[in-house]
């Protein structure tokens, strides 16, 4: 049994989702098959009276809501010695930072880590045609807009008061041992820590026996097991400050801006933080144009951010599916470090939460009572079957989606016209807020499809062309 902070029971929700064409916007407020590695595995168990006495040693590295969820759980854990790894404890990542309903509950989040409680949505078309798609949310019902510094402080700081020992400092390397499957051989991580007041890292190592990486899309962790590449966006986001007069429009409000002007295969947005706008974008296919893309977005928002004073340029690389390799020996990757971002959405905390938790939990599971070390056979029997079984269909549906509605601006119209539809917009938020879609209606997705058929020749017909770019070199880059 895990407690969360205060001294509440964790409940464990396990929802099977339904997915229809009607899951247009699935986690859209966000912005931003696995292999195994084979051969023989053993299970590996304390083998004398003083090993028994000897706690095993787990390295969470990374502090974002992945690797402090992790932390937490094997903080609980008295038979687990737990060390956090955060280069950064002050760290702004850049991240549009919408969290969805039930996360505020199911992890416990104090309301004093939401800056906005976004209610109302508008949706703009590349011709400027706006659609409110938050007309279905009940009064209670809101999308939590965040701050990530404050956030992941929060969830961090809750993992130290458990038991996690924090260090500050950059993960520079990890030896991995060439037995480490199918023996209990430490992993030695190398590390540069850092002392208050100082910006020069001292240079340590520290040897464990279990390592979960989450520490973001350019993972160490990730390139020490040889977890392969993937495909990448880069998000961009300037954060604005904008008069007391103008951020009344941005109370509960959020806009997203669809058009090659802005993103040939994404959105932009603004996004109402505490006392400014995250007015951002995102591209995989043409990274290098970025700034030209950002550049659009300002100039859609128009009126509503002008004057605006520019205090912070953010920008940040996303994974756009899951690594080759998510589990190796005795190291697991969770969140942006395995892949866990939907695309169509760019939605990241949730999931990055959910699979630190995920994992740490079963790998607990596994080492009953810190009796015994767990396989990679085990691992991916347990956390990557459950993940994959729990969100597969999301990424896959959010995946397809992306590339019918953001491939052109015909096809960008339609997206947006179909979001006048009650039905999209319940089923919608009914799958962002809750991570479930219930009460889908046979009748309704077989209309729906005939007007999604009707809105995308509609669309071609009438939307501008979209502008040519070439970009042949750097659009094979992989991290």
């Amino acid at each position: 049994m895990y407690l969360t902070f205060p001294q509440n029971i964790y409940r464990k929700r396990k929802e099977k989702m339904k997915f229809t064409i009607a899951a247009l916007l699935i986690s859209s407020t966000a912005a931003f098959t696995p292999s195994s590695f084979n051969g023989a595995q053993v299970s590996s168990t304390a083998a004398s009276g003083s090993a028994l006495d000897m706690k095993y040693k787990v390295a969470v590295v990374g502090g974002g809501p992945s690797g402090a969820c992790a932390a937490e759980i094997f903080a609980q854990e008295k038979s687990i010695d737990t060390v956090l790894f955060e280069r950064k404890l002050d760290n702004a990542k850049p991240c549009g930072g919408a969290i969805p309903l039930c996360m505020v509950g199911e992890f416990d989040l104090p309301e004093t880590v939401v800056d906005r409680k976004v209610r109302k949505m508008n949706l703009i078309s590349p011709s400027g045609v706006e659609v409110n798609i938050g007309e279905t949310l009940q009064p209670d019902e809101y999308i939590g807009m965040c701050r990530r510094e404050v956030l992941d402080t929060y969830m961090r700081d809750r993992a130290i008061e458990y038991g996690a020992e924090c260090v500050n400092g950059l993960v520079t390397g990890v030896d991995v041992p060439a037995d480490h499957k199918t023996s209990d051989s430490r992993y030695k991580i190398h590390y540069q820590e850092y002392q208050d007041g100082s910006s020069a890292g001292e240079k340590k190592s520290m040897e464990v026996d279990v390592i979960v990486g989450a520490d973001g899309a350019n993972s160490r962790v990730a390139k020490a097991m040889d977890a392969g590449q993937y495909n990448f966006a880069i998000a961009f986001q300037e954060r604005i400050k904008i008069s007391d007069e103008k951020m009344k429009f941005y109370e509960e409000m959020a806009e997203m801006y669809v058009g090659d002007d802005v993103s040939p295969d994404f959105y932009g947005w603004v996004f109402p933080k505490y006392d400014h706008v995250g007015v951002g974008t995102g591209t995989v296919v043409n990274r290098p144009a970025i700034k030209q893309y950002q550049k659009a977005i300002r100039e859609r928002a128009g009126d509503k951010i002008e004057g605006g004073k520019i205090i912070k340029v953010e920008a940040h690389p996303i994974p756009e599916h899951y690594r080759p390799t998510r589990v190796a020996g005795r190291i697991a990757l969770v969140g942006d470090a395995a892949g866990y971002v939907t695309k169509c959405s760019g939605e990241g905390i949730y999931f990055a939460a959910k699979s630190g938790r995920m994992a740490a939990k079963e790998i607990v599971e596994l080492m009953k009572g810190g009796s015994r070390l767990p396989t990679e056979e085990e691992i991916q029997n347990t956390y990557i079957k459950k993940y994959d079984s729990a969100y597969g269909p999301t990424y896959f549906v959010l995946d397809a989606l992306q590339k019918v509605f953001y491939v052109n601006n015909g096809a960008r119209e339609a997206f947006v016209e179909l979001c006048n539809s009650k039905y999209v917009q319940q089923v919608t938020f009914d799958s962002y807020l809750y991570k479930r879609v219930q009460g889908n209606n046979p009748l309704d997705d077989l209309k729906l499809l005939g007007e999604t058929i009707g809105c995308l020749i509609k669309g071609y017909s009438n939307a501008k062309p979209d502008r040519e770019f070439s970009n042949p070199v750097e659009s094979q880059k992989r991290i």
